[in-house]
Formats: structure tokens, sequence, C-alpha cells
């Protein structure tokens, strides 16, 4: 946003810097730790904490920060913080406990990690910036309950995907159209890909094979197409979304989809593989006003009813920076759930998988996600894809079957698990509560 350059230097120029603690310090980490550092004055990257600290020390030192403190507790941060050193930690707590940091941006992609953490961070007053969707997807909705109530914000954030789409639904709704579609642009999509598969390009980019497998299966694309749904209001055309292969301009794109069947929809979050540019996003929206219509073709947007807008890359960690300056300063969030859930992430059989068998974590061999609306699946009972990673079968399920709660033991003792059952009940309830006063 434009608007926050003038104001972080206004803080910096104040001596009142935001100052910032980061949880996870993996490839994305790293980036933010630099873009922090060297490139957004008016914020401070005061600690990070990893669960291998050297992760954290390198994210330190490769920003070009080379006194580096470790510390074991809340006093020994503040400490830190309040004479000027930067601090590692192993411990994530301390960060959320400490007085000094105004704002946590969580990073591990982790769901019950990241849930732990945020739950924590939320209870101290924290505001949070994520870049987890796979966490957001899962448990999104009742964690903005509890952020809501403590009065912080809890946000997805810029430069990823679903930041991106957001932040052009927000500027075409602002100039009066009506959104009806926002799309993801890919360049593969393979349900059956694996770290091992996946282990050249893994290791080309300096990334996590898994990681780059939940890019490749469409599981990545549907957690960051779930949560756009939720922060919208849309739905998905389809289980697994449309997902049409197009090599022409995403402008060309509009003739695919028919105005009346998005309208009825409410909106739909989709994808395209091959279009162009890529890897950007896109937004197809309408306008009901015939005079409007007419300056639209004059501007060269075409004939409509359906008119594109893109942006043609997303820049990630470049822009993660201007979330945090939103949540503090004028407590805007980027991407957020509207309500209850609209769209689910399900998890799906890879493979045959056999019963007694342990599910393994996303991005590796056994399962892949696909978009779901959410009222399918709470009346179909469909384990959520950010809860299926260490659950154990009860019985076979066939490849490319859907799995579902009464196919599986749970883990015990989860923090996700207990906040999903309370997003289920709490949304699940307010409906019934509705209905009935009607």
């Amino acid at each position: 946003m434009i608007i926050i350059d003038r104001a972080l230097e206004a803080r910096a120029a104040s001596g009142k810097t935001i100052k910032v603690g980061m949880i996870g310090a993996g490839f994305m980490g790293q980036g933010i730790a630099n873009q922090i550092i060297n490139s957004f004055p008016g914020m401070e990257l005061v600690a990070i904490s990893n669960r291998h600290i050297n992760a954290a020390h390198q994210a330190y030192i490769r920003a070009g920060i080379e006194d580096v403190q470790v510390v074991k507790t809340k006093n020994e941060l503040s400490t830190a913080i309040a004479t000027g050193k930067y601090a590692v930690t192993e411990d994530p707590m301390i960060l959320c406990h400490v007085a000094e940091i105004d704002a946590l941006i969580e990073v591990t992609g982790a769901v019950e990690f990241g849930a732990q953490v945020i739950m924590e961070g939320i209870a101290y007053r924290k505001h949070i910036v994520m870049m987890n969707a796979e966490l957001d997807g899962t448990i999104g909705p009742i964690l903005k309950i509890y952020a809501d109530k403590a009065g912080v914000v809890l946000t997805a954030c810029d430069g990823d995907q679903p930041g991106v789409q957001m932040n052009l639904y927000r500027f075409v709704k602002s100039i009066g159209l009506k959104p009806l579609l926002c799309g993801n642009i890919k360049g593969l999509q393979d349900p059956y890909r694996n770290p091992t598969t996946q282990a050249d390009f893994a290791q080309k980019w300096g990334q996590k094979a898994h990681m780059v497998t939940s890019f490749a299966d469409g599981t990545k694309i549907s957690f960051e197409q779930a949560i756009v749904a939720n922060g919208t209001g849309m739905k998905v055309a389809r289980r697994g979304m449309l997902g049409y292969e197009f090599k022409g301009h995403v402008d060309e794109l509009t003739k695919m989809y028919d105005v009346n069947e998005l309208k009825e929809l409410g909106g739909i979050v989709d994808y395209v593989v091959g279009a162009q540019p890529s890897p950007g996003v896109f937004i197809f929206a309408t306008h009901d006003d015939p005079q409007q219509c007419h300056y639209l073709k004059l501007y060269k947007l075409g004939e409509g009813p359906l008119y594109s807008f893109y942006t043609p890359y997303h820049l990630c960690h470049f822009e993660v920076p201007i979330s945090v300056a939103r949540a503090v300063i004028f407590k805007d969030y980027v991407l957020a759930p509207l309500d209850a859930p609209m769209v689910d992430v399900v998890t799906t059989a890879k493979i045959n998988l056999k019963a007694g068998e342990t599910i393994d974590p996303i991005g590796y061999y056994m399962t892949y996600g696909q978009c779901e609306n959410a009222d399918i699946v709470y009346k179909q009972n469909l384990l959520p894809m950010g809860l299926a990673a260490g659950c154990c079968l009860k019985r076979d399920i066939p490849k490319d079957s859907v799995i579902t709660y009464d196919d599986v033991r749970l883990p015990l003792g989860r923090v996700c698990d207990r906040l999903r059952h309370e997003q289920s009940s709490y949304f699940h309830a307010s409906k019934t509560l509705v209905a009935a006063k009607q």
C-alpha cells in the first residue's frame, strides 16, 4: 500500500519503530528477515525463534547482522530488546510474552505448532501476520474470533497469492465493480507428485522437497484459494475447483465462464494452469451500469460482461513487512475470514491407502488436498487436510477417494483438533440459532 512507506518513515523519524518477532527461519523466513532489516526503516526484527537455533542465527547473518544474542527467558529477551541487541531463541512463547514486541510473523507452515503459538500470541495481545495458509484454511475462522475478542489483528500476508488477490479484489470493489471470480495462475498441477519427484527442483532453489510437493500436487493452491473464499464469501464451483488448462492470456479466459452461474454461486475461487502472466493472480468482475460499461470498453477492458483485472507477479517475502505495518499502524488486515468458513480443504488419497497406516504430513506420499464447499464438508464429515497428518486409518482408502473423520483415529491432545471442533460448534450453532429465529 502506498501510504505505508511514509507512515514507516514517520515512525523511523520519531524513534517509535515497530518491533517484530518472527517464528520460523526457513526459506521464506530468511527472506523476510533480510527485507525487514535492510529495506524497512521504521521497523525492527528484534527476535527470531526457530526449533533449530542455528537457522535463526543464519537468518540474521545473511541479512548482515553478526552480533546476535541467544535468549532463553522472557527477561533475557526484554533486556536484549532494551539494549538494542538482536535475539534468537528456541522458545517461541517468549516472543509472545514480552511487552516490547508489537507484532509476530508466523512463517512455519505447521498447523499444530502454529495453532499453539498463535493462540498464545493472541492471549498476550500481539498482532499476528500469518504466512501459513495451511493453518488459516483449517481453523482460521475460530482464530479470528479469538483475535477479535482480544482486540488484535490476525491476518494473512501481502505478497503471497492470497494477499495479492485480496488487494486486487478490494481495488476492484472500490471502483464500483462486483468481483465474481478470484483466480490463481499455476504452471503445474499434478496431484500425484511427491518428494521424490520434486527433489531436484527443491535442491535447485534451496527449498524443502515436501514444501515444493505441496505446490505441485495442488494442496497449497487449495489452501490459498480456501482462505480467499473465506475472506470474500465466495465458494468453489465443484470439488477441486474447475482448474482449466489455458495457454493464452488471462484476459481471454473470461469467455470460459458463465456470468449468470457465477452470480448464482455468489462468486467463486478458482485456478488456471498455463495461462499468462504467470505466476500472477486475477479477478473477473462485472458492472451493472451500462454507462460505466461503455467507459470500461473505452479503457480497453473489453465488451464484458466479465472484465479482467490481474497482477502479473507475487513477491512473497518482499511484501510481508507491509502487512505488519498495516496491522500495527492502521489496524488493517490483508485477508481474514469474514465469518463462518465458506471453503475447506479435504484430505484425498494420493495412492491406495491401507488400514493401520498413519497418514504422513502435507506434501509427502499419501495424500493431497482439494477445495470443497464448507457446508458439504460438514454434512459429509470430511477430514480437513490440515488435520490429516498423524491420523491412523481404520480402513482401506482407494486412490483419489476423500477421507472422512469416520475413516481415522485422531492423535490425542492436539490443540488444532480442539479448535476445529470449537469452530464447527461455534458456527454451526450460530447458523442453527439464526434459522430458529427466522
